[in-house]
């Protein structure tokens, strides 16, 4: 356990006195504020932010991040205020506690609400201060060493938002050694009979494996001390989690993944790092592909180091990392390193400045998505990327995930050029935007100025700030288009009555918008156009005080709905019967979708009818526009090429075929079922027409259900 004279020890070999006796103070402040209370263990309760700060103190963090380390769980544990905490250690101090103190309790749907919830105000506080993260690191870190102690569904339930969330975070920040136990505790805790069986393979495999690493270790410090390099080679040691996570992805055994040694060899400058890369390929045969400069092109966390895997004796394969002194530091503690030094830095300096962009990419996700749950999605895409590296034109290096695409691409460059995308061109070649990129290519994104984010980008887009920013436009055109036919919709049930919205009395509305709790007329209209009000009704509420009886006159004068095609989102036709322009229609308001069209004879509107308060007669626009999917049953002679024929055929006319399938009929005779997209019913009768002429084909028929 630690120990307040343990932690003095450790502050005064980097911190002044007035600073250690700051920290001192806060811990009697916090021992006072917890007295009485204890920790699961038994423990006072004042042991853990104790054992926080020790963590921190460790990485040589500033004084006011120890200080929040001892207070932060002051303002939700005890009854002392925010206000309190900043005229006793100034205001930074009470912003710091003040973030990394969890949301007070509150009443939410699920657990997974709650912790997205809590994370999304993380997220808003890290944007302030990015020493809030690192506090709130050192509290999960405390908490998981001590998990021991806890109920086994509570400890995994904690085990495994380490591992989805906090481990993730880690590594975002170049903190491996607490990313890697963070890692090993949760997978203990969440898979404790797996790790033991994995913990025990391993270490009768060291045994086995001692004298050839010894060996090759050997091997490396005679060549490089020859050549007149001071170096140090360590041997990397495998962790657990990262076997399990390794045996599970690749589909391969204990002893597949565990048949590489590692090296990380340590030299004073940036110059000796490329010396002894060569020195080594001298040594051993380089493995071709396997060589990765993070020097000349450092990952997004900071992490900068020469990674190369060579063949070695008894055609083993060994993973060598050269790196300085300091990257190795960066590497372990990542954002934390030198921060006390971090203007004298400039890689450091580099550290945090990838941080904090980071930090304010979390922030503009988090702007645009819906709730916390669509926010926290967002961000495990964006923690889990396998990088590969890309050039704009102008020679800047962007670092994407793997299978990025031009449109996460276009998004990365600015949110403007991805909002306003439409082609791209990779390596000089025009491409497709769903194209996966490769590292080394350079990408050149054409915009136009009227262009919109397409929904199919998202079965492609993989970074989550090309998500958001579709999910985001696609939300405020869907807004725009419920608003537009929710008016439409309600209007209709008006005119029912003999009257519209723009002839009605402006105080009687707001009366009524008033009543039914909605801020303003779209907010109404939204919810009409999503179905979760029916417009005859809500007519029928607004002129309730009509001496006639409106409900029976909307019976006795029903005017259908005009479609014309343009309504966009709320606006379905049923993939059931595919109605087209021409056809004979009606449809149903369905919850959340909106209005959903059905041809008048569709089977499916039978159990509609049943609830005819949602049933809408509606008709096809004079001025119709747009391409409607309509799907053909075409009987053919078994013929080698006759589904290239019918296919060329509709091609010829212009006609773009959205799915084609087969089934045999008999011996003799197949079926080809094509849906296809056309303008109206004489557009696909000239379609049908055409078919009907091809040598071989027999029936052609409109699939009606």
């Amino acid at each position: 356990m630690q120990t307040l004279d343990a932690l003095n020890i450790t502050l005064r070999s980097y911190l002044n006195t007035e600073q250690a006796n700051h920290v001192n103070r806060a811990y009697f402040f916090a021992e006072q504020a917890h007295y009485g209370q204890q920790r699961h263990s038994g423990d006072p309760y004042v042991s853990h932010p104790l054992a926080v700060a020790g963590i921190l103190a460790d990485m040589h963090m500033d004084h006011q991040s120890l200080i929040a380390a001892m207070l932060h769980d002051v303002i939700e544990d005890t009854g002392i205020e925010k206000s309190a905490i900043g005229e006793q250690f100034g205001p930074t101090v009470a912003e710091l506690v003040d973030g990394v103190s969890k949301l007070t309790q509150m009443e939410f749907q699920s657990l997974e609400e709650k912790q997205a919830e809590n994370f999304q105000k993380m997220a808003l506080a890290m944007a302030q201060d990015i020493r809030v993260i690192l506090v709130k690191l050192a509290d999960r870190l405390h908490n998981m060493r001590t998990l021991g102690v806890l109920k086994s569904t509570k400890a995994r339930r904690i085990a495994r938002e380490t591992l989805d969330i906090y481990a993730p975070i880690a590594a975002r920040l170049g903190m491996n050694t607490v990313r890697l136990e963070f890692e090993e505790l949760g997978f203990s805790a969440l898979y404790p009979m797996r790790a033991r069986r994995i913990d025990a393979a391993l270490r009768k495999s060291v045994g086995h494996r001692k004298e050839l690493v010894e060996q090759v270790r050997h091997q490396i410090e005679v060549t490089l001390e020859q050549e007149g390099h001071e170096i140090c080679v360590i041997g990397r040691e495998k962790h657990l989690y990262s076997i399990y996570r390794k045996m599970k992805s690749k589909h391969k055994s204990f002893s597949e993944i565990t048949d590489i040694y590692a090296f990380r060899i340590i030299v004073d400058s940036v110059d000796t790092c490329y010396r002894v890369l060569g020195c080594i390929h001298s040594l051993y045969k380089p493995v071709p592909g396997e060589f990765k400069d993070y020097i000349a092109i450092p990952k997004a966390n900071g992490y900068q180091s020469l990674h190369t895997v060579l063949m070695g004796m008894h055609a083993v394969p060994i993973e060598v990392q050269i790196r300085t002194q300091e990257m190795e530091d960066m590497a372990n503690k990542g954002i934390a390193a030198h921060w006390l030094y971090k203007t004298d830095s400039q890689s450091s300096t580099s550290s945090h400045a990838r941080a904090r962009e980071w930090v304010q990419g979390l922030l503009e996700m988090q702007q645009r998505a819906g709730n916390s749950l669509e926010f926290i999605e967002s961000v495990k895409i964006d923690l889990f990327p396998d990088e590969i590296y890309v050039f704009t034109p102008q020679g800047r290096i962007l670092e994407l995930p793997r299978r990025a695409t031009p449109v996460d691409f276009a998004y990365a460059v600015h949110t403007d050029v991805g909002n306003s995308c439409v082609a791209c061109r990779i390596n000089r070649r025009l491409s497709p935007l769903s194209e996966p990129l490769q590292s080394g290519q350079t990408i050149e994104i054409l915009t136009s100025p009227g262009a919109q984010p397409n929904p199919a980008w998202l079965d492609y887009a993989v970074t989550a700030k090309a998500r958001s920013n579709i999910h985001h436009f696609l939300k405020s055109q869907t807004l725009d288009d419920s608003v537009a036919l929710g008016r439409s919709l309600l209007d209709k049930g008006l005119m029912d009555f003999g009257t519209n919205l723009a002839n009605l009395a402006e105080d009687r509305l707001w009366d009524f918008l008033s009543q039914q709790h909605y801020e303003n007329l779209d907010d109404l209209l939204v919810d009409i156009a999503r179905g979760n009000r029916l417009p005859v009704f809500t007519a029928q509420q607004l002129l309730s005080g009509l001496e006639e009886d409106p409900l029976q006159q909307h019976h006795d004068s029903v005017q259908p709905v005009a479609i014309c095609g343009t309504e966009g989102f709320m606006v379905s036709y049923a993939r059931c019967c595919h109605p087209i322009p021409g056809d004979p229609i009606e449809g149903y308001l369905s919850l959340e979708k909106g209005v959903v069209v059905h041809r008048e004879q569709c089977k499916n509107l039978t159990d509609i009818r049943d609830h005819n308060e949602r049933q809408i007669a509606l008709r096809w626009d004079d001025n119709v526009e747009g391409e409607y999917s309509a799907e053909l049953r075409v009987e053919v002679e078994n013929r080698r090429g006759m589904l290239a024929v019918i296919a060329t055929r509709i091609n010829s006319m212009n006609v773009n075929i959205e799915k084609i399938s087969t089934e045999d009929k008999d011996y003799q005779f197949t079926y080809v079922t094509l849906e296809m997209l056309v303008h109206d019913r004489v557009h696909l009768a000239r379609v049908m027409k055409r078919l009907r002429t091809i040598n071989h084909v027999h029936k052609v028929n409109r699939v009606k259900n």
